[in-house]
């Protein structure tokens, strides 16, 4: 029998390589399976969808998940936490990534990504560095699973001597949010709800003693600033902390693993960029549209019934956006499977866009170019061990769970 599209995509066996079943799914802009959510897969009508107020991204909106397969895989996250901005509408959406934004970038704190570089240079080079083998590596293990997570530590503002707390913390958690059909769903989930516990105490102290003894970090300037918003309680602060360590992590690691593969498979692009430094900017932007680290967004919800291609979608229906394949549109982009740094105009859709575009967009883009040019750089003639790697099972979140290689050598 054969499998509906729906389930073509959620099926571990396709996830090396779902772009044929978004070819496929871009025959029927809107698809529809009975009782299921609808499918929008083509590229102008999910970024007009993105930038709808008629779309909501608060689970409370939506009139019946039915059939939905996505429609419980991310609810549980935050456990007894608030939903985090990411999970909200206006007002409340904006008023929480206002006064997120105000300790993070532009305008308040304009630098606040660009003074982390040296720190993150520091980060790269002390994870090269400890490459012991380098005929053996497993980047995801050695690389790009450690760096976001230290990378977000740092940002916080948690004390080196904790951060192997968050390792596992980040560890269990990322775990929960594949699902294992070998697994006890009632073990796994106790797991994970203890992690969050554990997680959301630590916060809860962390805040407490940056309440009184504030740093330079963004948890202290978030604890304890009073901005035309007022001052994020306790709970919303837990819920902001939680958010960018789960959601900042989970997509840079895909990004940089997604990244290293794709030029492991364009060994002509991996030289250039050891020649041309400068092309990581455009390679890490063409990057977030060839291999996306989130392929979809699940959960989304009318607020009244929206035409789309001539399909009324009603209100409180549940909607995928599927932005890997509108980053393959060809109405959109020539020669769309095609990885090529030097395309122009590469308005892509890997960080979303309208007002729940990706929060820690500026960060993701510079630790993915520091990243990628630093291991071109040093690695010597690096080969894939697997072509294709092994996945992981989530359907929205993809990305190698082992990503296994070898070199020559390690240049200094």
């Amino acid at each position: 029998m054969t499998q509906s599209l729906l389930h073509q995509i959620l099926d571990h066996a396709n996830r090396a390589d779902p772009y044929p079943i978004y070819e496929e799914l871009r025959k029927t802009p809107v698809h529809h399976e009975d009782g299921g959510p609808y499918v929008i897969s083509t590229y102008y009508e999910i970024r007009s969808l993105l930038h709808d107020p008629r779309i909501s991204s608060d689970a409370r909106n939506l009139a019946s998940a039915g059939a939905d397969p996505l429609a419980e895989e991310t609810t549980p996250q935050e456990g007894a936490l608030p939903p985090g901005f990411l999970k909200l509408d206006p007002p409340e959406h904006d008023r929480m990534r206002r006064m997120t934004n105000r300790h993070f970038g532009p305008p308040h704190s304009p630098r606040r990504v660009d003074d982390m570089r040296p720190e993150l240079h520091d980060i790269v080079d002390g994870l090269i560095a400890g490459i012991d083998d380098p005929g053996r590596i497993d980047l995801v293990e050695q690389f790009s699973y450690p760096f976001p997570v230290t990378v977000i530590c740092r940002l916080l503002g948690v004390p080196r001597e904790d951060e192997s707390r968050f390792h596992t913390w980040a560890d269990t958690l990322a775990a929960s949010l594949d699902p294992d059909p070998d697994a006890d769903p009632a073990e796994r989930g106790k797991g994970a709800n203890e992690a969050r516990m554990e997680l959301g105490m630590y916060l809860a102290g962390l805040i407490e003693e940056r309440r009184k003894n504030p740093g330079d970090d963004m948890l202290s300037q978030l604890a304890t600033s009073r901005g035309e918003d007022g001052q994020m309680t306790t709970m919303e602060l837990l819920s902001t902390a939680a958010l960018l360590l789960i959601a900042g992590h989970e997509t840079t690691v895909n990004l940089i693993t997604n990244g290293m593969l794709t030029l492991l498979r364009n060994p002509d692009v991996l030289q250039r960029l050891r020649a041309e430094p400068k092309l990581v900017v455009p390679l890490v932007e063409e990057l977030l549209r060839f291999e996306p680290p989130v392929q979809l967004l699940p959960q989304r919800t009318t607020l009244a019934d929206i035409e789309v291609r001539g399909v009324t979608i009603p209100k409180g229906s549940s909607l995928w956006l599927v932005l890997a394949s509108g980053n393959r549109d060809p109405l959109r982009f020539e020669n769309p499977d095609r990885f090529d740094p030097d395309r122009p105009d590469i308005q892509h859709l890997g960080l979303g866009s309208g007002i729940h575009s990706c929060f820690g967009a500026p960060l993701a883009r510079l630790e993915a170019q520091l990243a990628l040019s630093e291991l071109a750089r040093r690695l010597e003639n690096p080969r894939l061990v697997d072509d294709p790697p092994p996945y992981r099972q989530n359907a929205v979140l993809r990305g190698p769970r082992h990503l296994h290689i070898t070199c020559d050598g390690i240049r200094p």
